[in-house]
């Protein structure tokens, strides 16, 4: 959640991904233009029936007149000084000068009616979004960890809109917004931020700040919330990834210590490095995988499934394949499995955390 020192924080509030609308110097073209048809439509029925006018300083309606009172007209300011005498031109301004007046002030006011529509339809929205949302994700941070967590569970079937982004960044949010997900702005740590995001009714938190200190108070915070929640978070100093378990985090992953794992894999092994890299790499070559056990696989030992399992998950505890407790399978199992990744949709280029 780093915050750049030309935005300005705003005020905690949900932002819903913004539906495809007109440019606004589109749309007030758009109206001037149908103002003026409207206007030359009016001065054109004035004109062909000028001889049912009557003007007070000219007896005679020549087009400057007619365009005048057609202005005067669509605009309701009626001077009086010309009017319509004869039949018809009396029965021409009832059935058609009047519509078009009407029409006229619909197009002069229709940028206010507009933005009344608008946040109607976007109360409407949110309302709705607020009512239907339930066992989502909340991802709180939208750096560079933040964006390939969600990378990772899009590309395991989650949903756009079961996803939420927490981030104080203004920008942040509306970039969330522009790949498809909902946001919030504001700080994590207060609660009235979280209740925005509806953490409350969340089965997933994911915890991807920058700073370590910053992910303690949102674990307390969104624990405190959701007691039931998967709370899943990142630091940068391992020293204080205790300090997160204690805080309700479930899982706590140390971001510089697995990078450095992961280097000093490589510089041993640069094949070994590369194949683990691909293994956390959700989405492409070989994915490591979390699954229930099938209803064919229960009493079989773990080298006779079809894909390669690497653990079993028993309860809460974790066997490696090679113990000979991991087989057979039982019912209520779940394996870790490496399987053949498919291709999952890339988020466009993150900000570096």
């Amino acid at each position: 959640m780093a915050r750049h020192a030309d935005e300005k924080v705003t005020g905690s509030r949900v932002r819903l991904p913004r539906q495809v609308v007109e440019r606004p110097l589109r749309q007030v073209t758009k109206r001037l233009v149908m103002a003026l048809a409207v206007l030359a439509l009016t001065v054109l029925i004035v004109y062909l029936d000028r001889e049912g006018y009557h003007d007070n300083a000219n007896e005679t309606l020549d087009f400057l007149d007619c365009v005048y009172y057609a202005t005067v007209t669509l605009s309701t300011t009626g001077y009086g000084d010309i009017v319509p005498h004869s039949d018809s031109a009396r029965l021409v301004n009832v059935l058609l000068v009047t519509p078009l007046r009407v029409l006229f002030l619909i197009i002069l006011v229709g940028t206010t009616l507009e933005v009344l529509t608008e946040r109607t339809r976007e109360e409407w929205r949110l309302n709705r979004w607020r009512s239907t949302l339930r066992d989502h994700t909340v991802i709180v941070g939208f750096g560079t960890k933040g964006r390939s967590a969600i990378q990772t569970l899009c590309a395991t079937g989650l949903r756009k809109d079961q996803i939420v982004i927490v981030d104080p960044s203004e920008k942040v949010i509306a970039t969330a917004n522009a790949d498809g997900f909902a946001g919030v702005i504001g700080d994590a740590t207060r609660s009235d931020v979280l209740i925005r995001a509806e953490v409350q009714k969340a089965r997933q938190i994911v915890i991807a700040t920058q700073r370590d200190d910053t992910a303690v108070l949102v674990t307390l915070t969104a624990r405190q919330l959701n007691r039931g929640a998967k709370i899943v978070a990142a630091v940068r100093e391992e020293e204080n990834a205790p300090l997160l378990r204690q805080s309700g985090a479930d899982a706590v992953i140390t971001s510089a210590s697995a990078a450095g794992r992961l280097l000093g894999l490589s510089v041993l092994s640069p094949s070994a490095g590369t194949v683990m890299e691909d293994l956390i790499q959700q989405g492409s070559g070989l994915d490591l995988v979390e699954r229930p056990v099938t209803k064919a696989e229960v009493g079989r030992s773990v080298r006779e499934t079809d894909d390669l399992v690497v653990s079993v998950l028993r309860g809460h505890r974790l066997i490696g394949y090679d113990d000979p407790a991991a087989s057979p399978l039982q019912s209520l199992d779940r394996v870790i499995t490496i399987v053949r990744a498919a291709p999952v949709t890339r988020l466009s280029t993150p900000p570096e955390d």
